[in-house]
């Protein structure tokens, strides 16, 4: 409740419109919020007009009114990047003021605004008690408040905002920078990480920028022998997958950041941030982002620090790559020696392997249990090294004695990898265990019935019969796709899961193409 104006020194006026007359905004978008909270009309204009110019760090002024204690806390409610309250003391009640200063830090709990206490009866609230007990950064009696003074005030006021503000931001930064990091090492896909790499430096730039994440504008790029290619992106850039960044961004944007990447891993382009990698493991590739110019010193500091996890985890992932090539090497070969031994074709486990993942997904399965079927069905018949050459390779019709032999090798494969501890490992043994039996209960070696039978087997059941039906083997001649298509309809519910026969028919063109791409050397 304010009786006293602000007192008005024209000397120092005449010194502010100097000061502030020919100052260009950086930045005209954004302005420091000062909200005045008072019930006096009066102090709201006489405010407003000595700071109509005023400007901090080339940045204007907001003022946000509001005229009762009531009124203020709604405001404050939706208002979170307030830099400097104006706060009278006495309002509805004689303590209004230190009330709302209460709801303000306990709260809502914002602890980086300044809180500037104007009363035009101290003796309401004394100053010494309410600077102790209340959490405010100053204390004005309205007859001191001169313009001078509300101009040192202020400016006092916006310094100590920004380094707080600043100083939480980085400390979020940096937090994000440790979140994000953490997951990085947990993501094995090259073309993942990307995806992965990007939404989070995106995230910080757009918390930074305070922007929606999906304006963001930014690609990954990985070199190839001819070009840098994108393999994700956000913003426009998203229809561009797949290309080459030479004809996507400006000819002049190209060249600078093929002459910067020779001797630099973070550099600026105009107002965009390329970051570039080039591990031992012969990986290249270059992260931009657009519009990054509001990055200071602190932000690129963090930038850095999370451009050597980003490095190391794109490392990791590589030499996963390679293990994991390497150990689906062994499975295929594991399988084909099998294989081998019934002179069956070494092409079979890997149309196998390329069905049973195929039909996983299509029935649900995420990649990455698709990718463990694809390679555990590779060792279905990896039973059938303790098979006899003989009884494998009989051209003739088996002897009821001969195939009781014949069907131990789903016994021996599932004794020869239960034990593992490896996740493939017990794939493959439930499969080298299951992928003979039926859907009727009239399978071997347990006569498992339904859903009793394990969803590998049910999937590796169909893989094995698609492809074995259609090659040569010493018993039986191929057949052609329309005798087989015949043969699935035939054992829908009989010896195949009827859903997933639906979904084998529901995409044969796929299936043939994974035979047509995997074809017998002749």
């Amino acid at each position: 409740m304010a009786n006293n104006e602000l007192l008005m020194d024209s000397e120092y006026m005449d010194f502010f419109d100097e000061s502030t007359d020919d100052m260009a905004l950086e930045d005209k978008g954004k302005k420091w919020k000062i909200m005045i909270i008072d019930d006096d009309h009066e102090v709201h204009t006489i405010t407003k007009l000595v700071l109509s110019d005023f400007a901090f760090n080339n940045v204007a002024i907001e003022f946000i009114d509001a005229y009762s204690a009531k009124e203020a806390r709604e405001l404050l409610k939706q208002t979170t990047d307030l830099a400097i309250i104006l706060l009278d003391v006495v309002m509805e009640e004689e303590d209004s003021g230190l009330k709302l200063v209460q709801f303000i830090r306990e709260e809502i709990k914002n602890h980086e605004v300044r809180i500037i206490l104007r009363t035009g009866q101290p003796g309401q609230a004394p100053e010494k008690r309410v600077i102790v007990d209340y959490d405010i950064n100053d204390y004005k009696e309205k007859t001191e408040l001169t313009a001078q003074k509300l101009f040192t005030t202020i400016v006092a006021s916006l310094r100590a905002y920004e380094s707080i503000h600043l100083t939480n931001l980085n400390k979020k930064g940096l937090e994000k920078v440790i979140e994000a990091s953490s997951y990085l090492f947990e993501v094995q896909s090259i073309s993942k990480l990307s995806a992965i790499v990007l939404e989070q430096i995106n995230s910080m730039l757009c918390f930074y920028k305070n922007i929606p994440l999906k304006e963001q504008c930014s690609f990954v790029a990985f070199k190839k022998s001819d070009g840098y290619y994108i393999t994700a992106a956000s913003g426009n850039y998203t229809m561009y997958l797949n290309m080459d960044i030479k004809g996507v961004i400006p000819p002049s944007i190209h060249s600078a950041i093929i002459e910067g990447i020779r001797d630099k891993r973070i550099f600026t382009i105009d107002t965009n941030i390329v970051l570039h990698f080039k591990s031992i493991t012969e990986l290249e590739y270059i992260l931009y982002f657009e519009g990054a110019n509001d990055f200071k010193e602190m932000d690129k500091s963090l930038l850095e620090i999370f451009s050597h996890n980003i490095s190391n985890a794109f490392e990791n992932a590589a030499l996963n790559l390679k293990l994991q090539d390497t150990q689906k090497e062994i499975i295929y070969t594991l399988g084909e020696i099998a294989e081998a031994r019934s002179k069956e074709t070494g092409n079979h486990v890997k149309r196998v392997s390329e069905f049973s993942r195929l039909l996983a997904l299509k029935c649900g399965m995420s990649d990455s249990d698709a990718e463990t079927i694809s390679l555990a069905s590779a060792m279905h018949d990896i039973g059938k090294l303790g098979v006899p050459a003989s009884i494998l390779n009989k051209p003739g019709k088996l002897t009821v004695e001969e195939f009781e032999v014949i069907k131990t090798h789903t016994t021996i494969g599932y004794e020869m990898l239960k034990n593992s501890t490896k996740e493939i490992i017990r794939t493959a043994s439930i499969i080298a265990y299951q992928h003979h039996e039926k859907y009727n209960g009239k399978g071997y070696p347990n006569g498992l019935k339904g859903e009793a039978i394990h969803l590998y087997g049910r999937i590796t059941a169909i893989a094995d019969v698609f492809d074995a039906l259609g090659t040569i083997r010493v018993y039986k001649p191929a057949w052609n796709l329309e005798k087989i298509l015949d043969y699935f309809r035939s054992q829908r519910g009989e010896h195949f899961d009827p859903y997933l026969v639906d979904l084998f028919f529901e995409n044969i063109d796929e299936f043939v193409a994974i035979r047509n791409s995997f074809k017998d050397h002749v």
